[in-house]
């Protein structure tokens, strides 16, 4: 049954409050973005290590490990900026002491720094980019699976791949629907499969690998690009980790969630990138489905695709679910239910797009490099706020518009607004995308610094912020 969203009532009875119970497995979650409470939070730290390592077993890392050879780094180094980008998640995971503090969804809580006005504009970005790495990842498993039935005799044309389409689309959008619990449990047992299969893949691949030095020491460009590509996958989480630590029990510690957490996605992601680097030093990896597979024994082929799909729906479900949150943060005055039909119709629409129309999916690929301009700072001034805060939020007046303390000046923060353009302005004069180079990027030497629009957002944030982002007291 599907329950509309409410303000917690302390005043329930334990029987009743059993019976309105919104986070089973299998059932339409109820809640959306307001709180959670306390007598609903249930579950453990570990949880969390089961959802982020199953949603980052995704092909999509066995590229970026590609792409750091491609850009002329040898093994050890294209492996070390792996492992890099993977200690992000350290940050990202720690993010989720937010959700257990509030209840409540990160786009939410990012109402705290930029104000209830203020945060709008860049939760629409942050919904165009949840749904554009969705459809990305919706490519990829239908492209796998269409492959797969070619290779069990169906070569069906446009048949066969909008097939294709509808059963990857009907796999992500049954469990991001039914809500976080069967999230949860999807991410556990698809993780089994999955780590099981990518573990194969590592057997067949790593011992093949090139580690001797390349011919000409790499440059500044080829290492900054390099640890773009890394960064960019686990910091595009930053507006979600609450999401999905909101049901947490206030008692869970920050000790606890961050390692839980860190290591499930620092795991997966670095095997698999470290995958993708072993493949590069001995095969053409340009398409690098078709390149990994050269390297596998015709019989693990299949059971190759399916590793394929499988990661690509894992790492959709959890993009999927955050879009319809964020969509209620944005004022759509639905249930999460109801608005994740939204976020399905735009990435079906996506899909199509990117399947049956020529060069689609570059360009959209493109697109999403340069809102990394937007992205980067934003998640540089949510992180530096949370930090000065010490994760300590007034949950009422997130929720409370124009009456709350994060109402500001007409629902707009000076200071975040301020450190959020001036990490935007960086970020753009030292972009090397495909649709846009920043005039510092020469002067460089070819250095993509885009990432660290995020370093300049938050020191801006903390200097202008520090004396009036204060914690709020327990």
């Amino acid at each position: 049954m599907l329950h509309q969203e409410r303000a917690p009532d302390t005043g329930r009875d334990e029987a009743f409050r059993e019976e309105v119970r919104k986070d089973e497995v299998f059932q339409v979650e109820g809640h959306g973005i307001d709180p959670i409470p306390d007598a609903e939070r249930h579950g453990s730290a570990k949880d969390l290590f089961w959802l982020w390592f199953g949603s980052n077993l995704t092909f999509t890392y066995v590229i970026n490990g590609a792409l750091a050879v491609a850009f002329g780094l040898s093994f050890w180094q294209a492996t070390a900026v792996v492992v890099i980008g993977g200690l992000s998640f350290f940050a990202i995971s720690a993010a989720g002491l937010s959700g257990v503090r509030t209840g409540t969804a990160t786009l939410v809580i990012s109402r705290a720094a930029f104000g209830v006005r203020g945060n709008w504009p860049a939760g629409l970005v942050n919904w165009i980019v949840s749904i554009g790495y969705t459809i990305v990842n919706t490519v990829v498993g239908t492209l796998a699976l269409e492959a797969f039935l070619a290779d069990l005799g169906w070569a069906g044309g446009h048949t066969a791949r909008a097939l294709a389409l509808l059963v990857t689309l009907t796999m992500t959008f049954a469990v991001a629907l039914w809500g976080h619990a069967t999230v949860q449990v999807a991410e556990r047992w698809m993780a089994y499969a999955l780590a099981l299969g990518f573990a194969a893949l590592l057997v067949f691949v790593l011992p093949g690998a090139d580690t001797s030095a390349p011919a000409a020491a790499p440059g500044v460009s080829a290492w900054s690009l390099a640890l773009v590509v890394m960064f960019a996958g686990p910091f595009s989480y930053v507006p979600m980790p609450a999401d999905y630590t909101r049901y947490l029990p206030r008692t869970t510690s920050l000790k606890a969630l961050t390692w839980s957490g860190a290591l499930g996605g620092f795991l997966s992601s670095v095997a698999l990138g470290v995958a993708g680097v072993a493949a590069a030093t001995q095969t053409d990896m340009t398409d690098a489905v078709v390149g990994a597979e050269t390297l596998l024994p015709g019989w693990f082929q299949p059971l190759f695709l399916a590793l394929v799909l499988g990661g690509s729906v894992t790492n959709s479900i959890i993009t999927l679910y955050s879009s319809s949150l964020n969509l209620q943060v944005l004022g759509i005055p639905w249930t999460r239910a109801r608005a994740i039909v939204v976020s399905a119709a735009v990435t079906a629409l996506g899909s199509l797009g990117a399947l049956f129309l020529t060069d689609f999916t570059t360009s959209l690929l493109a697109f999403l490099s340069l809102l990394i301009i937007v992205f980067a700072p934003w998640g540089g001034v949510f992180l530096a706020d949370m930090v000065l805060r010490r994760c300590r939020y007034d949950s009422a007046a997130l929720h409370a518009g124009g009456r709350g303390a994060y109402w500001y000046r007409g629902g707009w923060h000076p200071a975040g607004l301020t450190a959020l353009l001036a990490g935007m302005v960086f970020a753009a004069l030292t972009c090397d995308s495909e649709l846009w180079t920043g005039p510092l990027v020469a002067p460089l030497g070819g250095a993509d610094l885009t990432l660290l629009g995020a370093v300049v957002s938050a020191l801006v944030y903390v200097a202008l912020a520090r004396r009036t982002a204060t914690p709020v007291q327990p």
